[in-house]
């Protein structure tokens, strides 16, 4: 019983709390992962081919915000790719900095954004699919 105690002194509830953000941030970073797997489907399959590799993420990222004149309508409105642009800027930061402390605050942030924006993103993905089921169609 003295363990637990002791842990508690060093280990208080922030803790509890670092674990939760790092989990949250773990499934925010897999998130981005997967609306990304998708912009590379789509780019690969409609045109794209980014020449700076350098700045590849965020280039997709755009892209998928572009019409194609003739080939496709922009997978993402501006306000989704500004939201999903966030969510790269965070898959960048922990997936690369190894030493650095996550902000709770930020990454709770982070989450509120994209969950108020969530039901617009999905939105934007179900009219690039009825592009994609019409242009099947004719």
């Amino acid at each position: 019983m003295r363990s637990i105690e002791y842990s508690k002194t060093l280990y208080p509830l922030t803790q509890t709390n670092k674990e939760k953000t790092i989990s949250l941030g773990f499934y925010l970073h897999n998130l981005y992962c997967a609306f990304e797997d998708l912009f590379v489907e789509i780019a690969r399959t409609f045109e794209n081919r980014i020449e700076d590799l350098s700045r590849y993420h965020r280039e997709l990222l755009k892209r998928m915000s572009l019409e194609i004149p003739m080939i496709r309508p922009p997978l993402l409105s501006k306000k989704s790719y500004r939201v999903l642009d966030e969510l790269r800027k965070f898959r960048h930061l922990f997936r690369h900095a190894y030493t650095y402390d996550l902000d709770s605050q930020r990454v709770s942030a982070l989450k509120t954004l994209i969950v108020s924006n969530y039901n617009k993103i999905i939105t934007d993905l179900n009219k690039f699919e009825e592009f994609i089921e019409n242009k099947l169609a004719k």
